[in-house]
């Protein structure tokens, strides 16, 4: 079986305009290996929705990072922030 899943919701991919979280929380509810979301990061409060209410294990972002808007320590630093595990060293 899958270690784990990659959950990409098309509709939001590359629109910087939050995850669809609602997809994210009905497959983590209903797999037991743990799940990544992807598509629609545009600022670090819709990775924190994501893990949060979208109950994801992880979250996968790019265009932020490939346009510069935020940096990966800006993230880590506003999940750490919020009470989010998460690796600080590096990035």
């Amino acid at each position: 079986g899958a270690g784990e899943l990659l959950l990409t919701s098309m509709d939001a991919d590359g629109h910087q305009a939050g995850y669809d979280n609602e997809l994210n929380r009905a497959v983590s509810e209903a797999v037991s290996v743990p799940v990544i979301a992807s598509g629609g990061a545009g600022a670090p409060e819709d990775l924190y929705q994501a893990l949060v209410e979208g109950k994801a294990d992880a979250v996968l972002a790019a265009s932020i990072f490939h346009y510069g808007t935020y940096s990966i320590n800006d993230i880590k630093q506003y999940l750490f922030q919020r009470g989010i595990p998460i690796r600080m060293q590096g990035g």
